[in-house]
């Protein structure tokens, strides 16, 4: 695959952006404020077909026609150029933790839960990093013990997005202590689980727009009908799932620099200095245009990991991980390149680039750091 999508993707594209413009702009301002998008849009994302990329038709979803996780990377990319907290919002709860029950769920779970997470209906969250456990999974300490009724959750989880809006949480525990990565099972918790409680919003540099918390299980008690998957295998649920992940938050880099080159792009064609346009000023031409051909690689090797993904190719690991890495890099200098062209009028908080800037910050974090996809790819290099 080359730069340029199919038609049918081109579409998409297109539903994405017209959707972002109409939809999602006119209240980034209030979700900014609020820490979180107005309830309104989960509902109007659903009925855009945006959130059931992954679902089966059965669930109201659109999966199966293939190139579901380059359609997933269109969206991320288009989302994010309006404010990434709404993005990572919507995507952590249709395509990081609602993609758990629909692959690996009960009939039940997913009859409870598919339909309506695809439809923005009900808002899903991913609970597996812990304080002392962000990209090493195995080494989270949160217990599942087994009783004669099923099981009981005790342990503490940070930084989990959507939790404070979940209806359903996705729940990775230890059920063997001694098993490593062999011995963690993940849990489907409904909200309102007793046992089941929140810290308060964590105040973020970035993602203003999304819920952010602490989340606390004491004494969680679940059925056996709670596991979600096989018992034992959820730390290769975990990293399956993390792949798709670590593309979307790629692709939100670069929907992050697109949108800071487009609008600083704009900004400087207005501008004068000492009588004369920027734009005449060569070394500000030359700027825009390593920002530019910066875009245009991380674009690339994103749509590359995501269509990898779509056609099960082997290296589609490595992919991801090089797609992760460079996205996140890229998109910080081209956002801060744009900070720079923009003056002191880029730091401001109404200036649109300065939440670009703040938001852009987490990609190299979140999903996986920089030195996680570095190591992922040195392997091969040096076994």
């Amino acid at each position: 695959m080359g730069y340029d999508l199919d038609e049918v993707h081109e579409d998409f594209r297109r539903t994405c952006r017209a959707f972002t413009d109409e939809r999602v702009r006119p209240v980034v301002a209030e979700a900014e404020r609020e820490g979180r998008p107005p309830e309104r849009l989960w509902k109007e994302m659903g009925d855009a077909g945006l959130l059931g990329l992954l679902t089966p038709p059965e669930y109201g979803g659109s999966a199966g026609e293939g190139g579901e996780a380059t359609a997933v990377t269109v969206l991320a990319e288009e989302l994010s150029r309006a404010a990434g907290g709404i993005a990572v919002g919507a995507l952590v709860s249709a395509y990081m933790a609602g993609p758990h029950i629909v692959r690996h769920g009960t009939a039940e779970q997913r009859d409870r839960w598919a339909a309506a997470i695809a439809a923005g209906e009900a808002i899903a969250s991913i609970a597996v990093t812990e304080p002392g456990a962000g990209s090493d999974v195995a080494g989270i300490t949160t217990r599942a013990t087994r009783t004669d009724e099923g099981w009981v959750l005790d342990g503490r989880k940070m930084y989990i997005t959507n939790a404070g809006l979940a209806d359903v949480l996705v729940v990775g525990a230890k059920t063997d202590p001694a098993g490593g990565h062999r011995g963690i099972t993940t849990f489907v918790v409904p909200a309102g689980t007793p046992g089941l409680s929140f810290g308060a919003p964590l105040a973020k540099m970035g993602w203003h727009s999304s819920d952010t918390r602490e989340v606390v299980l004491d004494g969680v008690v679940l059925g056996e009908e709670a596991v979600l998957g096989v018992e034992g295998r959820g730390f290769h649920q975990i990293m399956d799932a993390f792949q798709l992940e670590r593309v979307a938050l790629a692709a939100m880099g670069v929907g992050h620099a697109a949108e800071a080159l487009d609008t600083v792009t704009e900004y400087v064609r207005g501008r004068e200095v000492a009588g004369e346009p920027l734009t005449g000023r060569q070394t500000i031409r030359h700027r825009l245009a390593a920002m530019e051909i910066e875009l245009e690689a991380a674009r690339v090797m994103t749509y590359k990991a995501a269509d990898r993904l779509d056609r099960g190719h082997p290296d589609a690991g490595r992919s991801v991980a090089a797609a992760k890495y460079f996205a996140a890099k890229a998109a910080a200098w081209v956002v801060d390149e744009a900070v720079q062209l923009f003056g002191g009028a880029g730091y401001l908080e109404e200036t649109p680039v300065a939440r670009h800037h703040r938001d852009v910050r987490i990609l190299r974090i979140g999903g996986g750091t920089d030195e996680i996809q570095l190591e992922i790819l040195s392997k091969r290099l040096i076994p």
